[in-house]
């Protein structure tokens, strides 16, 4: 394969147009792409006739307006190319196809926003985030809104957030005479998950329907001995990722990095980092092809944030900067950041954002799955925090609180071998631990789950920093003395917010007491997370920033609570039903086979039993009518949730969690005890070192 000759060949990217597109047109696209300048209906048709065409040499038959419903997936109806000529057949895309589609909208979610019998919705073309061509079909992405004009998606939020933060960028940018086309938020989002043998994960009810394990005792061999995480490639997995990476290639996808990660069985890929809403579209096209790949090679790739117990999730971690279209890195701290007014200023307006909007900021990462994960030290706690690192955290509480600063410069490293080269040394550490990390020029949200769109923390957020340039230009514009207005108004920033800042162990134990004593939030679980959509200051900073109506902030807390509880709903009929059906019986069968051994023993007289083969049968048997109990109090307690978003997530996080806790510390005490032969199902054992 020519890496460079077949990069983006799916892809309807800049070479293509420029090869496909009259000269004017081409220009009036680029102009829309790269400055954001409305999309002239006038070039339409031509635009669509050439996408078509390009599409058809690749062999698609169909289009589709590929979008980003609130189920959290990617959605998408074909319609063939082919069009009614008479008695004959043309292909045809014609302008108006391109740029809006209608799918019915009266099946996905939408928190309220419209009645079920409104069934009209819009599909619109984002023209820039590029299309692309895959199994036949060619992929035009799209916004979704409803009739009335709410919005239904992830991708017209995350547009209009870059909007906002676009705008209030340059406003400060101006105040120090920079001057650029556009401001851009970029993102690399790092996704971690697990790949297990397919014909193990058939055998696993609950990896089927709910994609993580609800039974399992831990395996006798888990993440102890530290030696899984970059270690070498088993030929199967190197297998998998060279073909997922030429795959991700082909579609224009920066894959870079890939290794084997902490918990047996898991993997992660990282790419380079692109602007934000095209590398939105790329993760949820990346986690699709991760899926599809494995199967080509009899694996299942598991996007669960804990797919097992006993060893670390998967997060996806999301590094996040801001640059103009000059090139400019607005997160660059320089060599010395003491001397940089500007970084300076840019760096408190988004630590007080983080800190006054830290609960949403929290809500956009929570699920059912990353529940499980954050706190769990394989995660950063579900307190919001800020790293600085020694370098800019000693320079910010110099600032904050007047004392004196020393710079400290890179140094050379060695480790004392003359052949050895020299290395630099950075001002400062990294830490795993923290929520929102400062890592050299960016800032690394680690906080988000596995199989989460990266598009909702972005969406917080390019709004909460858009709102603390608003203000930071109210505050500064049209002052006499900009050096001196701009160095107070900094350390009045850093003075008030100087709580959200932690530079040392996150899970440390005495963290969580420090942190309520500064008086941050700590929520750990969705239905609580959740709730800080619904105060009137954080909707606020979505409506004065033009991102959400209120009506749609309120839709989407609603659909996270609703789609938190179902889910968890989900798991626990299918503990219930493994539980009966599976557990219950087999538990049975080994018992029925074990005292009959006793039994025969006791006959014969011969080789009596032991006092083991009775305590195991008698801890088994009450063990299993325990398993019982459990399972119909869960039934019992989730057949009569509450009605409401709200009253039903927190009667699920407080009674039905417990419930399934409950019954899984029963099955997976006896796991241990019976015949690996009467077992049910693949035990950790089998699924996490299934894969040679």
């Amino acid at each position: 394969m020519r890496l460079t000759e077949n990069f983006g060949c799916n892809v309807f990217n800049d070479n293509v147009m420029k090869n496909t597109l009259p000269g004017e047109v081409y220009v009036s696209l680029r102009r829309t792409i790269d400055c954001g300048a409305p999309f002239d209906p006038a070039i339409a048709a031509t635009v669509a006739n050439a996408m078509k065409d390009w599409a058809l040499s690749k062999g698609a038959t169909h289009y589709t307006h590929w979008f980003q419903p609130l189920t959290g997936l990617t959605a998408e109806k074909h319609d063939s190319f082919l069009q009614p000529a008479g008695d004959r057949a043309i292909l045809q895309l014609s302008g108006r196809d391109l740029i809006v589609g209608e799918p019915d909208a009266s099946s996905f979610p939408s928190g309220g926003t419209r009645a079920t019998s409104a069934a009209r919705g819009y599909t619109a073309w984002d023209p820039t985030s590029p299309a692309f061509v895959k199994e036949g079909t060619l992929y035009i992405p799209t916004v979704f809104v409803s009739y009335t004009g709410e919005t239904l998606d992830k991708k017209a939020p995350l547009l209009k957030s870059m909007t906002a933060l676009d705008i209030q960028a340059r406003r400060l940018l101006s105040l120090f005479g920079i001057k650029c086309e556009r401001v851009l938020s970029t993102v690399g989002p790092e996704q971690e998950y697990f790949l297990i043998d397919e014909k193990v994960f058939e055998r696993r009810e609950d990896l089927m329907l709910t994609g993580r394990t609800l039974f399992g005792a831990r395996a006798t061999r888990g993440q102890e001995l530290e030696d899984h995480y970059f270690s070498a490639l088993k030929p199967r997995i190197a297998a998998y990722m060279h073909d997922l990476d030429e795959t991700l290639w082909r579609y224009g996808i920066f894959a870079k990095t890939k290794h084997n990660e902490v918990a047996p069985a898991q993997h992660e890929l990282a790419p380079v980092f692109s602007t934000t809403n095209i590398a939105v579209d790329q993760n949820q096209l990346t986690m699709e092809l991760m899926q599809k790949v494995a199967k080509r090679h009899g694996l299942v790739c598991l996007l669960h944030e804990k797919p097992f117990e006993g060893v670390n999730g998967s997060g996806k971690h999301n590094n996040w900067s801001l640059s103009t279209d000059t090139g400019l890195n607005l997160l660059d701290p320089g060599e010395d950041p003491e001397r940089e007014p500007r970084f300076l200023l840019i760096l408190a307006c988004i630590i007080a954002a983080v800190d006054r909007y830290q609960g949403i900021l929290r809500a956009s990462v929570a699920s059912a799955g990353n529940d499980h994960r954050l706190g769990a030290d394989e995660a950063p706690p579900a307190i919001v925090s800020v790293y600085l690192g020694d370098q800019l955290g000693a320079l910010v509480e110099s600032i904050a609180t007047g004392g004196k600063y020393v710079p400290k410069k890179p140094v050379p490293g060695s480790i004392g071998v003359p052949s050895s080269p020299i290395f630099p040394i950075d001002t400062t550490d990294r830490n795993r631990t923290s929520p929102f990390a400062f890592t050299g020029n960016k800032f690394e949200l680690r906080m988000l789950g596995s199989s989460a769109s990266v598009a909702d923390p972005n969406i917080v957020l390019n709004t909460i920093v858009a709102q603390a340039f608003s203000e930071a230009v109210e505050a500064l514009g049209g002052v006499q003395n900009l050096e001196s207005a701009c160095k107070e108004y900094t350390e009045k920033l850093f003075k008030a917010h100087a709580r959200i800042i932690f530079n040392f162990n996150g899970y440390g134990p005495d963290w969580e007491q420090e942190a309520a004593r500064r008086g941050l939030l700590n929520l750990k679980t969705t239905d609580k997370a959740a709730l800080e959509f619904f105060k009137p200051e954080n909707i606020a900073v979505f409506v004065r920033q033009g991102v959400f109506s209120e009506k749609e902030v309120v839709a989407r807390a609603n659909i996270m609570l609703e789609t938190y509880a179902k889910t968890v709903c989900i798991e626990a009929r299918t503990m219930v039903k493994m539980a009966r059906r599976q557990i219950f019986p087999a538990v049975n069968r080994y018992l029925e086979e074990l005292l009959q051994v006793i039994e025969e023993k006791r006959i014969l007289n011969e080789n009596l039993p032991s006092d083991a083969d009775m305590l195991v049968a008698k801890t088994l048997a009450g063990q299993n009518e325990a398993l019982m109990r459990a399972a119909e109090k869960l039934e019992e307690d989730f057949s009569s949730l509450p009605e409401g978003a709200k009253e039903g997530a927190e009667a699920v996080s407080d009674v039905i969690i417990a419930d399934m806790g409950a019954l899984r510390a029963v099955a997976d005490a006896m796991e241990p005890l019976c015949s690996t032969a009467h077992w049910p199902f693949p035990t950790y054992n089998e699924i996490l070192y299934s894969v040679r």
